[in-house]
């Protein structure tokens, strides 16, 4: 099939998804066709049947506020017309189903179905602020066919919106081959890992708390992958609490196949989370998540047995299950190798992207 891609280029897990997507599909013989105005952060140029086309915004006067989801729209019928494309599917609701809908309105050659994916914000930020939420609900009852990452999001969805129209439940997926344990266990210093965006939904300062009360047990590493509004916060308690030399912040990364395996641990302490995407990666790594029991991350962990769980804020529950996971050899082969398993088992590529093909050949009546 002819796909065009649209999301939001930046680090985050609508967009990270939106891109992995994107390359599995090319990877199986699809022909995908990136629209943003920007390249996406895991997209390397030169990728076969991969296509990424710029979305350009002109400033006028006249607007305070360039116009996006116009330029949007028409930089979407364009690619629609040039490469023919069978479907668009976009990631995250405003303001992109909008400019699916009147780029498929704008279309006239040939039909132009499109499919939204709500990746958790768009639902329960966005969406829930009352000044978008009648743009929010025409969107996504206005898809051509509409799918959630857990089923957490599904029901939020019906509830906040009313939406009746079937929602298809399509979690998020990992590359076992990309993503796979260290040969061995370091014997050494001991680390832990979070990756975010750094935004206060994700807690970041719980992580530089639970480090504290690790460092209790023995020596303890905390790398911090990512960037965002809290890092200058996470940073400065860090000194605060005397553990800044044994933290290390890194920035926003691209490889975090290659990162990840170098910790032993991955924190998740988030306020809320869709699905869980980085607790994931770290379970394909054999690196086993400590999160928080909120939103879709009870479909992706099972408690006590590929990683823990514990409640929002709950600092020394969740240093307790680190210390448990870090302290003792026996249990934590046994949770790591439960992590990959889960992760080639439920969420590996080969069984979450064969989802998805049903659901375009289905939204597109076969592709005609």
């Amino acid at each position: 099939m002819r796909i065009g891609i649209t999301c939001y280029p930046t680090y985050g897990g609508s967009g990270i998804v939106a891109t992995e997507l994107g390359l599995e599909l090319a990877a199986r013989g699809h022909e995908i066709h990136f629209i943003s105005y920007a390249n996406p952060i895991r997209l390397d140029p030169g990728t076969p049947r991969i296509h990424y086309h710029e979305v350009e915004v002109s400033t006028y006067p006249l607007f305070q506020y360039p116009p996006y989801c116009l330029a949007l729209a028409s930089r979407m019928a364009e690619v629609a017309e040039c490469y023919e494309l069978d479907l668009l599917h976009v990631h995250y609701a405003i303001p992109h189903s909008i400019a699916a809908l009147l780029a498929k309105q704008m279309t006239t050659s040939r039909r132009l179905p499109f499919i939204t994916t709500l990746h958790g914000t768009d639902i329960t930020l966005v969406g829930a602020d009352r000044s978008y939420f009648p743009i929010t609900k025409f969107s996504i009852e206005q898809s051509d066919g509409v799918t959630t990452v857990s089923s957490y999001l599904e029901k939020q969805t019906m509830e906040v919106f009313g939406i009746v129209k079937p929602i298809r439940v399509i979690h998020n997926f990992v590359n076992c081959e990309l993503y796979r344990p260290r040969a061995e266990r370091s014997a050494g210093e001991k680390r832990l890992i979070h990756i975010s965006n750094f935004r206060p939904v994700k807690r970041v300062l719980d992580c530089i708390r639970i480090l504290k009360e690790v460092r209790r047990a023995g020596p303890v590493h905390l790398l911090m992958a990512g960037d965002g509004p809290e890092r200058g916060p996470a940073e400065m308690l860090a000194h605060q609490l005397g553990v800044h030399r044994d933290i290390t912040f890194l920035g926003k990364q691209d490889h975090m196949e290659r990162l990840i395996p170098q910790a032993d641990v991955l924190l998740l302490p988030s306020e809320m989370e869709a699905f869980g995407l980085a607790a994931l990666e770290g379970m394909a790594c054999g690196v086993p998540p400590v999160a928080t029991l909120t939103g879709g991350v009870s479909e992706l962990i099972t408690h006590g047995v590929d990683g823990y769980l514990a409640a929002v804020g709950d600092i020394a529950t969740q240093a307790g299950y680190v210390t448990a996971l870090l302290t003792d050899d026996a249990l934590y082969e046994r949770v790591s190798r439960a992590a990959r398993r889960s992760a080639e088992t439920r969420y590996s590529t080969e069984s979450v992207i064969p989802e998805y093909e049903r659901y375009y050949d289905e939204v597109s009546g076969g592709g005609a």
